[in-house]
């Protein structure tokens, strides 16, 4: 049973095969169809940016996937949310704008993954954005489809936040995606006009306009159909055949791309034939991996109301605050909460920040009410460079069954030492002067709590992972890695993926960005356009190339 043909099949409807999508509309004479298992956008709780915790919480748009039993988190299994809707977890996290340090992609490049070091990829992050607040520069774009701005009037504990950082001689950023990501201040997120941004409504939508691009949301795929070494269309849980007469391109992000793979056959041999699954090539690397970042709260509270929340004494403040966004789309439910961050040393002897502090001006949520109930805030590390690498595996044959996650998270010796220094940071800042005025009580991980070996143990019996997954399709140039640098399939012609799969090493922050930048790349290269001139980095930049490696390395050898 055939349902169309179509030059492109994409699968998946995220962030990046949103963007993808948009971008090969661009091409009048091709046309592209859009798999997407989930549904439309239209849920209220996606567009309004404060709203973002009842977005996560919504159970049809989110596959609420776990990990298997993680022993380096006290044996418990850990959330692994994804977005089950167009514009995937783009719909229903935090919107954070944060590309990463600019040596996370100097070290892709590095290990195998040439035309991706960050002087090379830095014009497709720009080539996207639209920039209120910095000017056009080498780091910045405007007039692109997704705009990316400041929050409006940050809450005032955000200021002591960065107040309190800056009494501990740590410095100040005054732009995260400028030459050096070091240091605290305010940090920027999707937002237009008091609603979040997404590949999907900035991109997708207005590419639906050409007539070439074609949605079909709802419509799981089942599998990803190869005749003669060559991806030739997917067939659907319904039994229905999409067929691609140039290329399919897997957008369904780190958990389902391989779990796709695997149902399609293409895995690690001994693996699919335990699943009674045909083998159509043996690809090991496929599931491996897999690696995320890890993150442990301290939590304060406070009868100061200054802090976002629901209580009787800011009642009259909130009222306001809900009428001020219904008449202007402006005021905190126009914010994400998110306001400030920290990327910082724990460690001085190391050469870029290790963990990134990421403040809330809230009391952090400990029931199922999705908005904070009562005062007070909160800093969660994040511990941004994982040692240990975990896989993805089948659970079943059955493509509706979950798969197996084990990221072995916090397994390997040593990987939670940066987050009990950061611990005790945290507890620096907030026994700072800049909050004394708020009169805050440590409720976890508790004053009792000191010793390096009970800060761990809380770690690891509270932690929780920020959902960056990434790495279970790597891209590289060696004999393991999945996809080539043109994000083309070793061993399959006409298949490609486009997600964080790709990923070989996890950026050290948010994955949103990379995302779309990895989905611009790719519809160049299957597009057959040249590659943007790689950014001309100023030397205050701290990546490690400032032009192209190759170019600089021909330079090296003429000047010798």
């Amino acid at each position: 049973m055939s349902a169309a043909e179509f030059d492109y099949v994409v699968v998946g409807g995220g962030t990046s095969g949103a963007a993808l999508a948009a971008r090969l509309g661009e091409k009048a004479d091709r046309t592209t169809c859009l798999l997407e298992a989930g549904g439309r956008d239209s849920h209220p709780f996606i567009h309004v940016p404060s709203f973002v915790a009842a977005a996560i919480h919504t159970k049809h748009l989110n596959w609420n996937f776990a990990t298997v039993p993680q022993p380096g988190m006290a044996g418990r299994p850990i959330p692994v949310p994804r977005g089950k809707v167009l514009g995937g977890s783009g719909s229903i996290n935090g919107m954070v704008y944060f590309r990463g340090h600019p040596t996370d992609y100097d070290d892709w490049s590095d290990a195998g993954a040439k035309g991706w070091s960050y002087a090379e990829v830095l014009p497709y992050f720009t080539r996207t954005e639209n920039n209120e607040n910095y000017p056009e520069s080498v780091f910045h774009g405007k007039g692109g489809p997704i705009n990316v701005k400041h929050v409006e009037g940050p809450n005032a504990l955000n200021y002591s936040f960065m107040d309190g950082l800056a009494s501990l001689q740590f410095p100040h950023c005054p732009d995260f995606n400028g030459p050096d990501p070091e240091g605290y201040g305010r940090r920027q997120g999707l937002m237009r006009d008091g609603r979040r941004e997404s590949t999907s409504v900035n991109m997708l939508r207005p590419a639906l306009k050409r007539g070439n691009v074609h949605v079909q949301t709802d419509a799981p795929v089942r599998r990803v159909l190869v005749e003669n070494g060559r991806a030739t269309g997917v067939e659907l849980l319904d039994g229905r055949i999409v067929r691609a007469r140039h290329e399919v391109i897997l957008c369904a992000g780190t958990v389902q791309t391989p779990q796709l793979l695997m149902l399609s056959g293409i895995g690690p041999a001994t693996h699919l034939q335990e699943h009674g699954i045909d083998v159509v090539m043996d690809a090991p690397g496929v599931g491996e991996n897999y690696h995320d970042h890890v993150a442990s709260p301290l939590h304060m509270e406070t009868n100061n109301s200054t802090s976002y929340g629901l209580s009787l004494k800011a009642l009259p403040r909130d009222i306001a605050h809900l009428f001020q966004y219904l008449l202007t789309r402006k005021g905190p439910l126009a914010g994400n909460v998110f306001e400030s961050v920290a990327f910082l040393r724990t460690d001085p002897s190391l050469s870029r920040p290790d963990v990134q502090f990421v403040f809330q001006p809230a009391r952090r949520l400990t029931t199922k009410i999705p908005f904070p109930i009562g005062h007070g805030y909160a800093i969660s590390p994040v511990s941004l460079y994982p040692k240990a690498r975990g896989t993805l595996r089948l659970a079943s044959p059955d493509p509706a069954a979950a798969p197996l996650i084990d990221p072995r998270l916090l397994a390997e010796e040593g990987e939670v030492d940066c987050l009990v220094r950061a611990l005790k940071i945290s507890r620096a800042v907030f026994a700072s002067e800049a909050f004394a005025k708020y009169g805050g009580i440590e409720i976890a991980p508790g004053p009792d709590v000191r010793s390096d070996a009970d800060l761990a143990d809380y770690i690891r019996r509270t932690g929780y992972t920020v959902h960056h997954p990434v790495g279970t399709c790597r891209m590289g140039s060696d004999r393991q890695a999945v996809v080539d640098p043109e994000l083309r399939l070793n061993g399959v012609a006409g298949l490609r993926i486009a997600d964080a799969s790709v990923m070989p090493s996890i950026i050290g922050g948010n994955t949103n960005a990379p995302c779309v930048m990895i989905a611009e790349r790719a519809a160049d290269f299957i597009l057959g356009k040249p590659a943007l001139p790689a950014a001309d980095l100023p030397p205050e930049s701290v990546a490690r190339y400032k032009s192209k490696p190759a170019a600089k390395s021909r330079a090296r050898k003429k000047a010798a």
